[in-house]
C-alpha cells in the first residue's frame, strides 16, 4: 500500500483509497491473522468505478406562471449507471397535482394555487444522490396565508407579528383578528374582532385588552381577488396590573444619540476669499441637518458666522474678511436639536493679503459696538432730514401768506387804504 499514493490501512483492516482512478479496479480479498497463523482469506470482493450523478440540465431559480396555465420545468442528469429523476415539493407530501414526463421535467397542466412553493428535483443511482431546487410563483391568485404569528405580551395589550406569504401578484393587506377566551361563553360561538393593519406593516399593537383573559389572534391577508386563509390561531394572555402595588409609569424610552463632530477642517487661501473644507462626522446616529459656522477675530469671542449650511455641503468660501487680521473658524454638526462638539480650529491671517480690501468687511463680522455707532449715526441723520424737511415746508407756508396778503392789498378800492 505504500507504494500507491492516498492508499492507507485502518485499524480495523478497512482499505482507504483518497482518489478513486483506474488503479484501484481489481479483486481484492483480506487474510486475517494472528499469532497461531490464519483461517484464510476472505471471499473475493471487485471493485468497479462508477460516476455520481451530475445535472446537466438545471432549472431556473424561480419561475413565475399565471394559475390556470401550463409549466413546464426541466431537469436532466447523468451518471454511470443512469440516474433516475424524482420531483417532490418542499414540505408537501405527493406531487400535488404535477407530472414528470419522459424527460424528466415536472409539467403543470394546469397550473393551481396550491403548486406554489418550492420544489425538489433529485438525480439517484448506485453511488450517490444530488438534488437541486426551484420556485414556482403562481400569479392572479387570492394571498397566501401568513407565517410565523407571534404574540408579545404587554400591559393590558398585546404586540401581533408575522411574515407575509405570497402576495399571488397583488397587492395585499392584513387584519389583526381576535376574540376573548371565556370558560362559558353567553352565545354558541364568541365573536371575533378585526382590526386593519396600516400599509406596509408586518405588525400591530392591540390595546385595551382585559387582564388575566387568554385571547386567542389570526391573521387575515387580503387582494384585489378575495382573502387568503387564516394563519394558525395563537393563544396568548396580556399581563395585568400586580395586585399589591401602585400600576408602574412605563420607563421612558431612552435613546442614546452619537453625534461626533465635523473632521478635518482646513482652511486655503483662493482669489475670492476663504475656502474652508471638512469631512463629515465620523459616528451619527441620526441623519445630519447641517452645519453652523462659528468664528473669532483676534482672540475675542465666538460668533456664529453661518447657522444654515446644508448637510450635503463639505466646503464653504468665506468672503470679505477685514486686511491685517487674525480669524479662528471652527465647525459644529446639528442633527434636530442635538448640536455635536465643536471640529478641529483652523487658523487664518489676512496680513499682507492683497485679496482682501482694508475696510471691506461682511456685515456678520461687524463688532457690536461699530455696529452700534453705525445704526446711530444713520438714526440721527433720518432725523434731521425730516425736521429739515419740516422747516422748509413751514417756511414755504409763510412765504406765500404774505405774498398772498400783499396782492389783496393791491386790489382793494383807492377809498379804502390806508
Amino acid at each position: 500500500l505504500s507504494q500507491l499514493p492516498g492508499w492507507s490501512m485502518r485499524p480495523d483492516g478497512s482499505i482507504v483509497v483518497a482518489t478513486g482512478n483506474d488503479d484501484a479496479l481489481g479483486v481484492y480479498t483480506c487474510t486475517p491473522y494472528n499469532s497461531y497463523g490464519t483461517t484464510g482469506e476472505s471471499r473475493p470482493t471487485r471493485v468497479l468505478l462508477k460516476d455520481p450523478p451530475a445535472f446537466t440540465v438545471r432549472p431556473k431559480e424561480e419561475y413565475f406562471q399565471e394559475v390556470g396555465r401550463e409549466l413546464v420545468i426541466p431537469c436532466a442528469a447523468r451518471g454511470d449507471p443512469p440516474p433516475t429523476i424524482t420531483w417532490l415539493k418542499v414540505g408537501s407530501a405527493g406531487k400535488s397535482g404535477a407530472q414528470v414526463n419522459g424527460n424528466s421535467s415536472l409539467v403543470f397542466r394546469p397550473l393551481v394555487k396550491e403548486q406554489h412553493g418550492v420544489w425538489e428535483c433529485t438525480a439517484t443511482n448506485q453511488v450517490a444522490s444530488v438534488s437541486t431546487a426551484t420556485s414556482v410563483h403562481v400569479l392572479g391568485t387570492s394571498p397566501h396565508a401568513v407565517t410565523n404569528v407571534s404574540v408579545l405580551p404587554l400591559l393590558l395589550a398585546a404586540n401581533i407579528s408575522w411574515e407575509p406569504g405570497f402576495d399571488g401578484g397583488y397587492f395585499q393587506r392584513f387584519s389583526v383578528w381576535y376574540t376573548p377566551l371565556v370558560k362559558h361563553p353567553p352565545r354558541a360561538h364568541h365573536d371575533w374582532v378585526s382590526l386593519s393593519v396600516p400599509v406596509g406593516a408586518q405588525h400591530l399593537l392591540v390595546e385595551n385588552l382585559q387582564p388575566d383573559m387568554s385571547y386567542q389572534f389570526s391573521v387575515l391577508a387580503q387582494n384585489k381577488l378575495g382573502s387568503g386563509p387564516f394563519s394558525q390561531i395563537v393563544t396568548s394572555m396580556p399581563r395585568g396590573f400586580p395586585v399589591t402595588t401602585v400600576p408602574p409609569e412605563p420607563p421612558a424610552m431612552t435613546m442614546r444619540i452619537f453625534l461626533s463632530p465635523p473632521q478635518a477642517l482646513t482652511a486655503n487661501e483662493t482669489v475670492r476669499g476663504v475656502l474652508l473644507q471638512w469631512e463629515p462626522p465620523a459616528q451619527f446616529s441620526v441623519a445630519l441637518s447641517g452645519y453652523a459656522l462659528e468664528l473669532r477675530q483676534d482672540k475675542g469671542g465666538w460668533e456664529v458666522l453661518d447657522r444654515s449650511i446644508p448637510s450635503t455641503k463639505t466646503q464653504v468660501l468665506v468672503p470679505g474678511l477685514i486686511k491685517d487680521a487674525f480669524y479662528e473658524f471652527r465647525l459644529v454638526a446639528f442633527a434636530g436639536s442635538y448640536i455635536s462638539d465643536p471640529s478641529n480650529t483652523v487658523n487664518v491671517s489676512t496680513a499682507g493679503m492683497e485679496v482682501y480690501p482694508s475696510r471691506t468687511q461682511l456685515p456678520e463680522l461687524l463688532p457690536q459696538p461699530v455696529l452700534a455707532g453705525v445704526i446711530g449715526g444713520i438714526c440721527f441723520l433720518s432725523v434731521a432730514v425730516i425736521f429739515s424737511t419740516l422747516a422748509a415746508c413751514i417756511m414755504n407756508r409763510r412765504r406765500a401768506a404774505r405774498i398772498q396778503k400783499r396782492r389783496q392789498g393791491r386790489n382793494q378800492p383807492a377809498g379804502y387804504r390806508r
